[in-house]
C-alpha cells in the first residue's frame, strides 16, 4: 500500500505550538540537561547499561543472562512525557522494547499504566508498535501500529499527554491514539493515580513477534536500545496529594487546546487511522461481542 507523506508544513506549526507552550517550563530536560542519573533510578546489571561521557545518551542492552530498565525517581500525576528512542535494529524478533507510565514497580493487581511497546521483527520487516492502558490492573485495550519510518536508523520522539479528559500517544508529534475520558465515573480511564515513568528491554518470544512463532536469535545479542532527551512538563507528586490538580487549567497541557485535537492533528490523525492501525480492539467484535463503553467516546470533538 502506498502512503502519502504527512505535510511538513502541519509538522512546523504544530511543533512550533509546543514549543512556545512549553517554554516556559522549567522542568524541560532539554533546558536542565539533566544526566540519566539525576533524572532515573537503574535497574539492571551494570554491564547491561552504558551512558555516552556527558550523560546524555543512554544505552540499554538484553542478552540471554539478563535485559535492562530504568524508572524515573518521581511520581506524577497529568502532564507532559517525551523520549528520544533508537531502537534496536537488525533481526530482533522476540525483543520487547517497552516505554511506558505505571503505579507500581511491577505488574500489581491494581496498576494503572500507559504503555507504548515496540515489538521486534526478522531483517526487512516492518517493526509494529503496540499501545496499551490499564485502569486498576485491567487492560486488554491494545493497538498495534507500523511506523512510516525505519525506527533503528535514527532517533525519533516517542510522546504521551495526560490530563482528566484524554490520553494521547504522539509519535514525532503525530498523534497516533487518542484515549478519551467521559464526564461521568467509570472504570476505564487512569486519572487518580501517580505514576512513575519506565523503560525497558526484555525478551518476550513467547508473543511479541507473529504471536510467538518467530524466537529470538540469540547469537544477535547483545540487541541495544539508544534513548536521549528525556522531556517532562508535569505534575510532580507530593504525598499525601500534589500541589497541582488538573482542573486549574494553569498548565499548557490542561488548557483547552490540550483537550482536543487542533486541525492539524486531525488531519494527520485521519491519515494515521487510514494508513498504519494493524489493531484496534475497539474493532474486534470477536473478541468483544460488545465493544468496551470507553469505544463510543469520540476523539473528534
Amino acid at each position: 500500500m502506498e502512503m502519502k507523506r504527512i505535510s511538513p508544513i502541519r509538522f512546523l506549526v504544530f511543533i512550533a505550538a509546543i514549543l512556545v507552550a512549553s517554554s516556559s517550563s522549567s522542568s524541560s530536560a532539554d533546558d536542565t540537561k539533566a544526566t540519566f542519573a539525576d533524572m532515573f533510578e537503574m535497574s539492571c546489571p551494570d554491564d547491561h547499561f552504558k551512558t555516552s561521557d556527558d550523560g546524555q545518551i543512554w544505552h540499554l542492552s538484553l542478552d540471554k543472562e539478563a535485559g535492562c530498565g530504568f524508572q524515573t525517581k518521581e511520581r506524577y500525576r497529568f502532564g507532559w512525557f517525551s523520549m528520544k528512542l533508537k531502537l534496536v535494529g537488525g533481526d530482533s524478533a522476540g525483543v520487547v522494547t517497552a516505554y511506558y507510565m505505571c503505579t507500581e514497580n511491577g505488574a500489581g493487581l491494581e496498576r494503572d499504566e500507559l504503555d507504548f511497546e515496540f515489538l521486534g521483527n526478522r531483517s526487512g520487516q516492518p517493526y509494529l508498535i503496540q499501545t496499551n492502558v490499564y485502569k486498576n490492573g485491567t487492560g486488554n485495550r491494545e493497538m498495534r501500529h507500523m511506523l512510516w519510518f525505519d525506527p533503528t536508523k535514527d532517533f525519533h520522539t516517542y510522546s504521551i499527554l495526560w490530563n482528566d479528559h484524554r490520553i494521547v500517544f504522539y509519535v514525532d508529534r503525530v498523534p497516533i491514539r487518542v484515549y478519551m475520558n467521559s464526564d461521568k465515573p467509570n472504570n476505564f480511564f487512569p486519572n487518580e493515580k501517580p505514576m512513575y515513568l519506565f523503560s525497558s528491554i526484555w525478551n518476550a518470544d513467547d508473543w511479541a513477534t507473529r504471536g510467538g512463532l518467530e524466537k529470538t536469535n540469540w547469537t544477535k545479542a547483545p540487541f541495544v536500545s539508544t534513548y536521549k532527551d528525556f522531556n517532562v512538563d508535569a505534575c510532580q507528586w507530593e504525598d499525601p496529594y500534589p500541589k497541582c490538580v488538573s482542573t486549574t487549567t494553569e498548565n499548557w497541557w490542561d488548557q483547552y487546546d490540550a483537550w482536543h485535537l487542533s486541525k492539524s492533528e486531525k488531519l494527520d490523525y485521519a491519515w494515521v487511522q487510514r494508513n498504519l492501525v494493524i489493531y484496534d480492539y475497539c474493532k474486534d467484535t470477536e473478541r468483544f461481542p460488545t465493544l468496551p463503553w470507553e469505544c463510543s467516546l469520540s476523539p473528534w470533538d
